[in-house]
């Protein structure tokens, strides 16, 4: 029997069995098992489909490959030729080939794996691993952070900026569809905001299907009423979490551009220029992160909030007196407050070495010089803020 007919004779006889299996003829602790090896079957058989129909583009022209394919499969025509596309640039990862043809890769993870390793040589290996551990969307994760590797962090953020887009339609139903794309400094803080309003809308709805015993809509639909909400009034946002983060490493910042090894990026939305991180840090809460590179040693906010820790410092006084706190000016012991010697609108940090105790008066006196001196920002120098304000030199009472 030739090669052909025996693998057409057993592919039937599987689906015969495939036909007449039922779920609970299967024992319950081999199930998993069943499952595993069924969709390892699949993934082979979907990648021999596909070699076998490339086969055809030999004596067809590779449209009419793609719509065969297509029927065949009960799939898109555009699927069908992406899986076609895969199949043909394989041969440039023979490792990841080999895991497509036994059925431990799907074609969607191959095709991850192998513009990867076209655009960024040698990471077949790594995206391999992380294919075989984890879900497509953690690979598509890997691959594109990969990728982005090899662009220039400028060119990049160019290549975002010049992809925003946003159009709206009215569907079948009437409804008004939309669709777009954002960098990711903007796009981020939006969605974040959106998924928090969400959460706090889907809560609600929990809630008061838990009084009366009706059903919760599926999480879409308390999303489009989020984005309404949002629109409307700007949402509440996400209660204790910033809505935009961004890594930097500090030397990447004042230098102004990022080295090799260097962070620059933001979470969930990948690499950016340093000078994207400078000009969002103008309205930012700023935190220090001291590492080694495996294991964080310290953390630091810089911004208004004293810590108990900072507090505990300043309220017994500097080393090696630790003779309490008094206003640096006067001496006055009592109606003392915190003041920046470098404000914060200066950026001045919170910080052992930039708080000094003054009384009202004094803090007063010292307001007014930072203003004349420029060093309290436009809002402030606008409102003609006082200490204890939040456009002023801000303060905390011991």
């Amino acid at each position: 029997m030739s090669p052909v007919l025996s693998l057409l004779d057993r592919a039937r006889g599987l689906r015969e069995v495939l036909r007449g299996l039922e779920a609970d003829e299967v024992e319950a602790a081999a199930a998993t098992v069943v499952v595993a090896e069924l969709a390892a079957l699949e993934k082979a058989c979907a990648a021999a489909k596909v070699r076998i129909a490339a086969r055809s583009s030999d004596v067809a022209q590779p449209a009419e490959a793609a719509e065969r394919l297509a029927k065949a499969s009960g799939s898109s025509i555009a699927d069908a030729r992406a899986a076609l596309e895969t199949t043909a640039t394989l041969d440039t990862c023979p490792t990841t080939r080999r895991a497509v043809a036994s059925g431990e890769l799907s074609l969607r993870q191959a095709h991850e794996i192998v513009r990867t390793e076209a655009e960024r040589p040698g990471s077949e290996a790594e995206l391999l691993a992380v294919a075989r551990r984890s879900g497509l969307r953690t690979l598509q994760d890997r691959g594109r952070r990969r990728r982005h590797e090899a662009i220039p962090a400028e060119e990049l953020h160019e290549r975002r900026h010049a992809a925003r887009r946003h159009r709206w339609w009215v569907n079948d139903l009437g409804n008004v569809a939309y669709r777009g794309e954002l960098p990711p400094e903007v796009g981020l803080p939006i969605m974040n905001r959106l998924d928090a309003e969400t959460d706090r809308i889907r809560r609600d709805a929990k809630r008061a299907a838990g009084d009366t015993g009706g059903p919760v809509e599926r999480r879409e639909a308390h999303a489009a009423d989020a984005f309404v909400r949002l629109c409307a009034d700007g949402g509440r946002g996400r209660a204790g979490r910033a809505d935009l983060v961004a890594v930097v490493d500090l030397r990447a910042y004042r230098r102004g551009h990022a080295r090799p090894g260097e962070a620059c990026h933001l979470l969930g939305g990948g690499r950016v220029p340093v000078d994207v991180v400078r000009r969002l840090s103008k309205d930012a809460f700023i935190k220090a992160v001291v590492h080694d590179g495996v294991r964080i040693h310290t953390v630091k906010h810089f911004g208004r909030h004293l810590s108990a820790e900072l507090r505990t410092a300043l309220e017994v006084g500097a080393p090696p007196d630790f003779d309490g706190a008094a206003c640096v000016d006067c001496g006055r012991r009592y109606g003392l407050q915190w003041d920046h010697v470098d404000p914060v609108a200066n950026r001045g940090p919170t910080s052992f070495a930039n708080l000094e105790a003054r009384c009202w008066p004094d803090h007063r006196a010292k307001t007014e010089r930072d203003r004349r001196a420029g060093l309290l920002g436009r809002r402030a120098q606008k409102a003609g803020a006082r200490p204890g304000t939040s456009g002023g030199n801000d303060d905390e009472p011991p």
